[in-house]
């Protein structure tokens, strides 16, 4: 039974011997330590708007600024998360030209846009977190209407483009994956959410809840097609039918055909989109096998193609890298009992409670990563309804 169903969410910290005090009580210092702490890199802007910088690129990402409202209304923490949403309303948001109803992927800290085009991993995650306040919270006046905001936001995501609305869709209508960009021709594993496309399916306007119910469906499948077979590992960006998309972009840009940096959330997200809905498409095997793998590497927080093959070290986020994997773990949760399965799991849970918040210039997706595995983990990280 998932924990939609059930409401019943496994704390797998029990696993090694950790009491529901104890991971209470570090749950609450993270919390502490990445909003307040000396490293933090939320800040306040004025009495009423907030923002989290990414502190490697130092600048503003609607990545960190959904994934900060996410993991307010998962803490219950209000105040923050109206002002990290008012922030993205004031400075982010893009009422004109063709981008009009999506936000801004990068801003200076002082608000200044560095570009007028989004990600569409910020809006999945400003949909989520704005329909989980709405349910925790109730919906208030004007920006703070938190779930009519959700709705438009998601239907600006599927509608445009349709009946003179200016602009590109965020998702391909023929097999209902989401895009790396708007108008362009490949996807990225880490943004397929299945289990937010679930939730859409409920809350988003009546007449695109059937979109988001295929959504869900197709993003299962096509992680079963990204996932190597034998390593576990996806690729950064991959063509619609799972292989690594390493084609000439139209912009300056590295390698993405490996398992680096954004590759990372994807094990992490087919562990939670497991235990809140608990369903199979084979995507569920993936995160095991990556544990498996990465157990047999002397030195496993590297970069790898795809197949394992060791390309160079180190990896630019190692604590992201092993907190997403260990998340993954969250598709064994039911296997406690199954010696090998619960070693392996043993093993890499007390890596990861053993090791802390990343510190330094690159610690902003790390310590993202880190906050929403350790949530899941714990049993934390939850649908509100």
């Amino acid at each position: 039974m998932s924990a939609y169903e059930t409401g019943n969410y496994p704390n797998l910290f029990g696993w090694i011997g950790k009491s529901e005090e104890e991971t209470e009580a570090r749950l609450e210092q993270i919390t502490k330590d990445f909003f307040y702490g000396e490293e933090s890199f939320y800040h306040e802007a004025g009495e009423d708007m907030a923002y989290l910088e990414d502190t490697g690129n130092h600048d503003v990402r609607t990545e960190g600024m959904s994934y900060g409202m996410m993991l307010c209304v998962q803490r219950n923490m209000q105040k923050e998360f109206d002002k990290l949403w008012k922030w993205a309303c004031t400075y982010m948001w893009m009422d004109t030209g063709e981008n009009a109803g999506y936000f801004a992927w990068s801003c200076g800290t002082d608000g200044k846009k560095n570009a007028n085009g989004p990600a569409p991993d910020g809006e999945e995650f400003f949909a989520m977190s704005l329909f989980f306040a709405s349910e925790r919270w109730g919906d208030g006046d004007g920006i703070f209407a938190y779930s009519e905001h959700a709705k438009k936001i998601l239907h600006s995501c599927i509608h445009k483009g349709e009946d003179g609305i200016p602009g590109q869709p965020m998702w391909n209508h023929e097999n209902h994956q989401i895009l790396f960009v708007p108008g362009i021709d490949f996807t990225d594993a880490s943004y397929h959410l299945p289990h937010f496309y679930e939730l859409f399916a409920h809350w988003a306007y009546e007449e695109d809840r059937p979109f988001f119910a295929e959504a869900a469906k197709a993003s299962r499948k096509y992680l079963v097609s990204a996932c190597h077979p034998e390593t576990g590992m996806n690729p950064e960006y991959g063509e619609f039918d799972g292989s690594p998309m390493s084609r000439e972009l139209p912009w300056p840009s590295d390698r993405h055909d490996w398992f680096f940096s954004d590759a990372y959330r994807t094990a992490g997200n087919i562990g939670l989109d497991y235990v809140w809905f608990g369903v199979s498409e084979g995507q569920e095997k993936a995160p095991e096998k990556l544990l498996r793998f990465l157990d047999k590497q002397e030195k496993p927080f590297a970069v790898y193609e795809v197949d394992g093959t060791f390309v160079e070290e180190p990896a630019l986020h190692p604590v992201g890298m092993l907190a997403a994997s260990v998340q993954g773990l969250l598709t064994c949760y039911e296997k406690k009992d199954e010696k090998e399965i619960f070693e392996l799991g043993c093993r890499w849970l007390t890596k990861l409670w053993e090791t802390p918040l990343r510190s330094g210039d690159r610690r902003y997706y790390d310590n993202c990563l880190y906050f929403f595995a350790y949530l899941a983990l714990s049993g934390q990280y939850r649908i509100w309804k």
